[in-house]
Parts: C-alpha cells; sequence; structure tokens
C-alpha cells in the first residue's frame, strides 16, 4: 500500500486525504493549528463565508458528502443589491432552478470532511508545524518528527511552507500580490423575534467605489457579513478607529447596516483587519527517481482574490482531477502528478484574472444601468438558446467547464454581440434613411407644379 503525507487540514487538505484513502492510500494529515473540533478553538473574524457552486458541489458528491451536508447550507437563488437609499434590487444566477449557489459556513465544512476523512482511516496530527521538505525522499519535517511518504500534498494555505520549501534550489516563479483592499468579518444576527432580518435565500451586496460588503446566509438565519475597504485612506481601516468616524461613515455609505447589525460599530472596531493576496507559481510539482512526489493544490499552488467566490470550488476540483490523474496513471505517480499539473495550472492563472475584474464588477457595476442591461440580454440569451450562449457566470459558476475555456467561449460571445448590435443599428439606420425618403417623397409636391402656400 503506498502512503501520503498531506500537510494542511483545511478544505483542501481534509477533502484531499478522503480522495486518497479511498484510492487506497494510507493517509496522515499534518496540521500546525489545533483541531476546529476542540471547544474554544473557532476562528472569529477572519474567514470568509463560502458560496458552494457546481465544482464544488461535484467534488462532495464523488466523495458520497454532498447530501449530509445539505442541512448545513442555505440555497442563494441571485444577489439581492443594497443602495445607499435603502432601497434593494434581486438579480437572479440564471435561469434554470439548478442555477443557485449554497452557502456554509467554512467551520461547519471544515468539520465534516474532517470526521469523514477520519471515517476512511485518515490520521489527523495537529499542532505539528512543517519546518522541512526533502523533496528527494520525498518527506516531510515538522517540530514533532519527520515524515516520509510516496506522495507528499501540500494543502497548507497561501502562504505554504510546502511550496516555499520544495522551491529552495530550483528554478520557480512565484507571484505574489497584495490588494490595497482588506477586509473584516461582520455576523448579522436574527432579530429579537428569532426571524431573519433580511431577505435569506439570497447573497447580499452592497457595491460601491469606496467600500463593498457581501453577505452569506447561515442556516441558523442569521448572515456573516464581509466589508472590504482600503487599508489607508480617511474611508478605509486606517482612518476609522473611532466609534464616531465608524457610525458616520456606515450612515453615509451603509446606512441600513446600522439596522441590520446593531452593534455594528463595537464589531467593527474589535476586528482587525485581514489581508488578500493572489498567488501564482510554477511549477506545481516535483518527482524523484523512485516514483515518488510531491504537488501543491488549493491555495498553496493559486490562490485567489474572493470576489468571483472560487477559491474554495477550485480547489475542491483540483481534488477532484487530482484524483482522476491518479486512476489513469495508476502505476506512474510523476506522471499522474504532471498530467494534473498540466491539466489545472492555465485553468487557476485564468481565474486569477477573472477574479479580479469581478472586484470592480461588485464595486461599480452593479448599480450601473447600461451592465444590467447586458446582464438581463445574457439571460435571455440563455432562456432562448440554453446550449448555444451561456453567460461567462453561468460558466464558472453553474458548470464545470475548465475556467481558461469558459473565458475564450465569453469573449467569442461578446464579439458575436458587438457584431449583431452593430449591424442591427445599421439595418436600423439604413432604414430609416429609406423611411424618410420615402416620407419626403410623399409630402413634397409634384415636380412643375408649385407649393400652394
Amino acid at each position: 500500500m503506498s502512503n501520503a503525507v498531506v500537510v494542511g487540514a483545511g478544505l483542501a487538505g481534509s477533502l484531499v486525504s478522503v480522495y486518497l484513502a479511498r484510492r487506497g492510500f494510507a493517509v496522515r494529515v499534518l496540521e500546525r493549528r489545533e483541531d476546529p473540533r476542540t471547544p474554544g478553538t473557532r476562528e472569529a473574524g477572519r474567514s470568509i463565508n463560502l458560496g458552494l457552486s457546481q465544482r464544488g458541489i461535484v467534488a462532495l458528491r464523488e466523495i458520497g458528502l454532498l447530501d449530509a451536508l445539505k442541512p448545513l447550507t442555505v440555497p442563494m437563488r441571485g444577489r439581492v443589491v443594497h443602495s445607499p437609499d435603502g432601497a434593494l434590487r434581486f438579480q437572479p444566477y440564471g435561469t434554470d432552478d439548478d442555477q443557485i449557489l449554497h452557502s456554509v459556513l467554512r467551520h461547519d465544512l471544515n468539520v465534516a470532511l474532517i470526521d469523514e476523512a477520519e471515517k476512511q482511516g485518515v490520521e489527523f496530527l495537529w499542532r505539528h508545524k512543517v519546518v522541512g521538505v526533502d523533496r528527494d525522499k520525498p518527506s516531510v519535517a515538522t517540530d514533532a518528527g519527520e515524515f516520509e511518504a510516496d506522495l507528499v500534498i501540500g494543502a497548507d494555505g497561501a502562504f505554504s511552507a510546502v511550496r516555499t520549501h520544495l522551491g529552495r534550489g530550483r528554478r520557480t516563479t512565484l507571484h505574489q500580490e497584495y490588494l490595497e483592499w482588506g477586509y473584516k468579518e461582520l455576523l448579522i444576527p436574527v432579530g429579537d423575534d428569532g426571524e431573519p432580518r433580511t431577505e435569506l435565500r439570497a447573497l447580499h451586496v452592497w457595491p460601491g467605489d469606496d467600500g463593498l460588503i457581501v453577505a452569506h446566509p447561515n442556516a441558523d438565519g442569521s448572515l456573516t457579513a464581509t466589508m472590504f475597504l482600503p487599508f489607508e485612506g480617511p474611508h478605509g481601516f486606517a482612518g476609522l478607529d473611532t466609534p464616531a468616524r465608524v457610525r458616520e461613515f456606515l450612515a453615509r455609505r451603509f446606512p441600513d447596516t446600522l439596522t441590520l447589525i446593531p452593534d455594528v460599530v463595537e464589531q467593527f472596531l474589535a476586528h482587525p483587519p485581514a489581508n488578500l493576496v493572489t498567488i501564482r507559481t510554477a511549477p506545481w510539482h516535483s518527482s524523484t527517481g523512485g516514483g515518488r512526489g510531491v504537488v501543491l493544490l488549493g491555495d498553496a499552488a493559486h490562490a485567489v482574490y474572493p470576489f468571483f467566490g472560487q477559491g474554495m470550488n477550485a480547489a475542491f476540483e483540483d481534488c477532484s482531477v487530482l484524483d482522476r490523474c491518479l486512476a489513469a496513471h495508476p502505476h506512474d505517480l510523476p506522471k499522474a502528478l504532471a498530467a494534473f499539473e498540466d491539466a489545472r495550472r492555465p485553468h487557476t492563472d485564468v481565474l486569477a484574472e477573472l477574479s479580479r475584474r469581478n472586484f470592480v464588477e461588485l464595486r461599480a457595476k452593479l448599480r450601473s444601468p447600461l451592465f444590467l442591461a447586458r446582464k438581463k440580454a445574457d439571460l435571455v440569451l440563455h432562456r432562448l438558446f440554453p446550449r448555444s450562449w451561456v453567460p461567462l457566470y453561468t460558466l464558472i459558476a453553474h458548470t464545470t467547464t475548465p475556467y481558461g475555456e469558459a473565458l475564450a467561449r465569453s469573449k467569442r460571445q461578446d464579439r458575436l454581440l458587438a457584431t449583431t448590435t452593430a449591424l442591427l443599428c445599421l439595418i436600423a439606420a439604413t432604414s430609416s434613411r429609406r423611411l424618410g425618403r420615402l416620407v419626403g417623397r410623399l409630402i413634397a409636391p409634384p415636380r412643375g407644379r408649385r407649393q400652394v402656400r
């Protein structure tokens, strides 16, 4: 039996350990933190809630966990956009009943995955900090000992220790970029009557050039809101440092939060801002002559900004694709790891750019009449031609079309729509000129006859 060491017991690490155990590996997971199931270990104010979409759904279905997780999720059928004047506008995600997202708490999902992994015989070792990786054995050294394996997987997040050690002494590429904005997490509690304070089955968005709030619903009727602001400036985290300044800013920019979150000022000042980072790296894997290897997946390989809601979904898809590559090359681990990187890295590079673009969309475009008209046109065309015309968001969130292929298809559709629109405008202009000439002939006096005045 082959054995595997997975570094990181977060979402990606826990899920890939299930896949590996089901494929016959003896799996050990190393994690520097405490077991999240331990009372009092749940982190507050630091994690962004999750929207489970088709890519993540497929992975959870493959390991047989999807149905068990449904009671922990809340379906989101579209966005509710909050305006400063208090108006609410609903924007559906798609035209079909299954084109929805499912909101789930990161902690709840992580615990469910760990529990499932343990059922499959996976061993978790908590409070094991990685201090070195030997890619030639391969092995992982921690402050509690060294662990050798046939396969080492780095699933330890954006600031991956495995990635750092894997790249030492090799020609590697690493692009790491921080957004000039950060985030804080806020809780929209249930009302005094125990009921939700706002529509629960939707993603709530407060767009704006100088601030953005996104809120996911929770199964208990509350919502977890994530407030994004610049780090610097009078209306950034640095400037909003007193109760009066925070309250004045919220009253002007997001006035309904003062009602939805009675203690919003206290929550805002109690939580330190967290960073947003995007990471691209290459290569993702290293193989030994003995048929062993090390590979990165999830945020360790391709952290992205959260604005397309694909970070967790892309990581889950990594696990699914890696499992298929292992199945396709059961006796050649190096070839399986190379196939995995070839299949995934070009598309996650595209996802990084899409996530950056969607940051602008959420902030500035959700209130634009032209943008909303284009979105409606996309949905109408998708309803008329469901197979031929699929909006980019639908391709990303509600299908498993590789990200690069989804973007290429969207660009073709954009060109077609632009060409069609230009042609229709030309036909309309030509018809207008012909109609004008016809009307002119009808009302003009006959030739040779003077017009009666």
